[in-house]
């Protein structure tokens, strides 16, 4: 097989190996400890290479693993206290871990390939010469074979504890008193998380795994509330960035894990910006309508409580409320539209729906209850919460 296909192939199952348990992790609220396990489990491979001698032994990942799990039991340790909040944690477990494995690897490791370097940055180009050899035969990149076994055991788990993880994602309490422990379904995510981490780690670096871990589920995040489709937006999103990243690597002449982790920032850009229902144009176009809506009840009810011409002149708007031009006519014309207002002579006076409007809008507003105003929503932002 061509390097270039195995080093993209290799990216693909990596990425998809990294979006399914991030997803939980971004859900979880927990992103930042993706970021921490990638760093802390570094005492757990030096260690176990210390114990076997072998760079390619499973020990490694196993230690590594159980350094990961360490990791977040210590964070919510010095968490649980309430002295610190979980941030500052973090902050505070996985330089300390992290800083123990350098330490080791400088003062032990020097003479073998487990430098700082490797560790930090990974580099998919080296990838496929990490050849994995079974009784003499060749049968493809080491990293492809361990991220696929990886992946398949994190498919067929989430397949096996879909239910229990989505319960005990969304509500805790819920899971609890059907009988799954959030407790160990939260251990058994987070081991995964590590696992996947560790597998990853030669291969893409420990800034690659972290973005294709977050940046895919995030970006799906901002597309939709549903878990299956969050998680199926995830893996596209993991893929597209690895493959284009590659591409974008190739044409410049540049670090491919860096151009992967460029394309998943850009591609999160792109969807926090233009996202239909949570972008940022989508959710400062609503906070505008919304704005302009509350200024139209605001009109009505100054309608409502005046009957003498003189208070429901045009010109009023802007000598009494003190409104702009520009608003008074916004404001006027949304009202006109929406066939709420009827102006004769310069003097505006409510329609018959605009006072059922008012009397239902004032309604919601002292008892919150919108069952009668459900018609009013597509119509207007003010009462889509």
């Amino acid at each position: 097989m061509d390097a270039q296909v195995e080093i993209q192939l290799i990216a693909a199952v990596v990425a998809i190996a990294c979006a399914i348990p991030g997803v939980f992790l971004v859900l979880r609220k927990m992103a930042l400890i993706s970021d921490a396990i990638s760093h802390s489990i570094l005492p757990g491979i030096v260690i176990g290479f210390f114990i076997t001698e072998d760079l390619n032994s499973p020990l490694l990942i196993l230690l590594a693993a159980l350094m990961g799990v360490i990791t977040v039991v210590l964070v919510e340790a010095i968490q649980k206290t309430g002295l610190v909040k979980e941030d500052t944690a973090i902050g505070l477990v996985f330089p300390a871990l992290f800083s123990i494995g350098v330490i080791l690897i400088a003062k032990n490791a020097n003479d073998v390939h487990l430098d700082v370097d490797a560790v930090l940055l990974g580099e998919l180009a080296f990838a496929p010469f990490d050849r994995l050899i079974v009784s003499g035969t060749d049968i493809g990149p080491k990293s492809l074979w361990v991220m696929g076994t990886i992946l398949l055991i994190t498919i067929g788990m989430l397949f096996a504890f879909f239910k229990e993880l989505k319960v005990s994602t969304f509500d805790a309490g819920l899971s609890a008193a059907l009988g799954f422990s959030p407790v160990v379904l939260h251990y058994g995510l987070m081991t995964v998380s590590s696992v996947t981490v560790v597998g990853a780690f030669e291969a893409v670096g420990a800034v690659l795994v972290v973005a294709l871990m977050i940046a895919p589920a995030a970006t799906a995040y901002l597309l939709t509330s549903d878990l299956k489709k969050m998680l199926v937006l995830s893996v596209i999103f993991g893929v597209f960035s690895a493959i284009a990243g590659y591409w974008v690597a190739h044409f410049l002449d540049a670090s491919i894990a860096g151009s992967m982790t460029t394309v998943l920032g850009l591609v999160f850009l792109m969807v926090y910006l233009f996202a239909p229902n949570k972008g940022l144009i989508a959710v400062m176009y609503r906070q505008k309508q919304q704005r302009t809506e509350v200024s139209l009840l605001t009109f009505l009810l100054h309608l409502n409580n005046h009957e003498e011409e003189s208070e429901r002149h045009v010109k009023h708007l802007n000598e009494h409320i003190n409104w702009q031009k520009v608003r008074s006519k916004t404001v006027l014309d949304l009202a006109e539209r929406n066939n709420l207002v009827h102006i004769d002579k310069n003097i505006v006076s409510l329609t018959i729906k605009g006072k059922e409007f008012t009397d239902l809008a004032l309604e919601y507003i002292i008892t919150n209850k919108d069952e009668k105003i459900e018609h009013m929503k597509d119509d207007f932002f003010l009462f889509r919460g």
